[in-house]
C-alpha cells in the first residue's frame, strides 16, 4: 500500500511563509519524481514544483519561481515545500504526489496522491 501524507497547511497572512511537508510510506521512492500541485476552488488543478530523489533535478512553476523551494530528506523519505511571500492567489489545497514519468508538470502522468493540505493567504 502506497500512502502520501501531507502536512503543514493553514492560515497565513499575505507575505507570510508555510512549510509543507509530505511523507511517503509502503514502497521505495528513490526512482520518483516528487511533486507539488494545488487546486483552488472552481480551478483545475496545477503544477507548483518537482524534484527527482537522485538526479536533483528540480522543476517550478512561473508562479511561484523565487518564492517556493522543493526540498526532500531521503532518509526520512519525506519532500518539502517552503513557500515565501506568500499571496492571496496561493490559496489553494496542495497535494503531494509521485511519478516515475519524465513528464513531472501534467498531473496526469503522477500515480500517486495525498489527501490534500489547505493552505489559506488572507489578512
Amino acid at each position: 500500500q502506497v500512502q502520501l501524507v501531507e502536512s503543514g497547511g493553514g492560515l497565513v497572512q499575505p507575505g507570510g511563509s508555510l512549510r509543507l511537508s509530505c511523507a511517503a510510506s509502503g514502497r521505495t521512492f528513490s526512482s520518483y519524481t516528487m511533486g507539488w500541485f494545488r487546486q483552488a476552488p472552481g480551478k483545475e488543478r496545477e503544477f507548483v514544483a518537482a524534484r527527482s530523489w537522485r538526479g536533483g533535478n528540480i522543476v517550478y512553476a512561473d508562479s511561484v519561481k523565487g518564492r517556493f523551494t522543493i526540498s526532500r530528506d531521503n532518509a526520512k523519505n519525506t519532500v518539502y515545500l517552503q513557500m515565501n511571500s506568500l499571496k492571496p492567489e496561493d490559496t489553494a489545497v496542495y497535494y503531494c504526489a509521485a511519478t516515475s514519468a519524465l513528464t513531472v508538470t501534467r498531473a496526469a502522468t503522477y500515480d500517486y496522491w495525498g489527501q490534500g493540505t489547505q493552505v489559506t493567504v488572507s489578512s
